[in-house]
């Protein structure tokens, strides 16, 4: 249910809540939040809740460090494991300068514009992503281990899979606040899950995945373990991959798929430094199921983009290659930026690869351009790319690239 300010207003005195919880990322993807009385919400509503980001990554330093929070009625949550008495709930900010100014790097304000853009330009995006994420033992002081919970293997079965219950744990919790998952499973690696949830509107899309590590996180804690979505926890194992299937729906009822694909495919190497932004991520990409080639193919698995066997509203695209490191804000920015640019230009896809790339000899592999193999790599292409310049603020932009 989407709420207006009276209605969260009313909510808020009815159900007995005390906090709430105004909620916002970093340009990294790292969520961060101020909690305010229940009696200070008519304030935020009007002119906003200031707070000091010169410690924020990404959002300046101390000469300019003044910004508000102004919280979006519509993405109201209770958060089901505080307090039955003194209720809290979480909504997500728009953030600007004291002068009402957008804060250009406000991610999650940059997709709300994108996804504008694209509907005026009539097409309309959707997403539904897959995280993958390892479970860790604790040890006697509390600190996270490398010691996986189980030792299961991929859909595995109890008692075999012991994240079985943290994982029904996991999505009732997020059913308790609107959030429908759509399947769960033990991975492949020992100790490691994955949740997938149901196709929604990009920027719904982007908001359940930052919600979906908090409560993974949380759910996690309560039971003494430690949740890792670090893209490549154990160096002998798969690494965690956020995949994301998208689609697109234009307003002449046109199949654009192909050219979505497409456009995806030709930036894929400019955007991977956003995709994936970590060193440890590009220890994952080009082993065990994480692509290192830029090819598609219908069903293959190593490959970047898969097409999956549906039909009708089911038909999508898969992109393997981001990591849970990423900002969803900016993964989903630039995928539905470079989607547009193949649907305008009408581009065509290349051959389709239907070989296995991680058995695939050197002949086969000679002919498909890599991912970039680390992080400097990917930035310098980033850098270099005025496709990124013109998807991206410059404040953002120069976050990535001056590390």
């Amino acid at each position: 249910m989407k709420y207006s300010k009276e209605e969260v207003l009313q909510y808020v005195k009815e159900e007995d809540v005390k906090f709430i919880r105004l909620a916002f990322c970093d340009v990294f993807g790292r969520q961060k939040n101020i909690s305010i009385m229940a009696h200070e919400l008519p304030r935020a509503f009007e002119y906003g809740i200031a707070f000091d980001a010169s410690a924020i990554n990404g959002f300046g330093n101390e000469a300019r460090s003044d910004l508000l929070l102004h919280p979006q009625a519509e993405t109201l949550m209770l958060l089901p494991w505080r307090p039955e008495h003194g209720k809290v709930v979480r909504m997500f900010a728009h953030i600007t300068y004291p002068d009402k100014r957008p804060f250009e790097s406000d991610t999650r304000n940059l997709l709300v514009k994108t996804v504008m853009k694209a509907e005026a330009e009539g097409y309309r995006f959707a997403f539904g992503v897959e995280q993958e994420f390892y479970l860790f033992k604790l040890d006697e002081n509390g600190k996270p281990t490398k010691e996986p919970y189980d030792e299961a293997g991929y859909m595995d079965i109890a008692p075999d899979d012991r994240g079985e219950n943290i994982r029904r744990e996991i999505c009732l919790t997020l059913e308790q606040m609107g959030i429908r998952p759509e399947s769960s499973h033990h991975e492949q690696g020992p100790g490691q899950n994955e949740i997938d949830f149901r196709y929604s509107d990009p920027i719904t899309a982007a908001d359940n995945a930052m919600t979906f590590q908090t409560v993974v996180r949380t759910v996690a804690h309560r039971n003494g373990l430690y949740a890792d979505f670090s893209p490549k926890p154990l160096a002998d194992q798969p690494g965690n991959g956020f995949h994301i299937n998208m689609s697109v729906k234009a307003d002449d009822g046109s199949n654009n798929l192909h050219y979505m694909i497409a456009g995806i495919l030709e930036k894929a190497d400019q955007m991977t430094a956003f995709l994936n932004p970590t060193e440890n991520s590009y220890k994952r990409l080009g082993v065990q199921k994480a692509p290192g080639y830029i090819s598609w193919s219908s069903e293959n698995r190593s490959q970047l983009i898969r097409i999956p066997a549906a039909e009708g509203e089911y038909n999508r695209a898969e992109l393997r290659s981001p990591d849970p490191t990423a900002n969803p804000y900016l993964a989903f920015t630039l995928m539905i930026e470079a989607g547009l640019y193949g649907i305008k230009n009408r581009l065509d896809l290349p051959p389709e690869v239907d070989s296995n790339l991680y058995e695939a000899d050197a002949k086969i592999l000679s002919k498909l351009k890599p991912l970039p193999k680390d992080l400097e790599t990917a930035c310098k292409l980033a850098a270099k790319s005025s496709f990124i310049k013109q998807c991206l603020p410059e404040a953002i932009l120069n976050s990535y690239l001056s590390r």
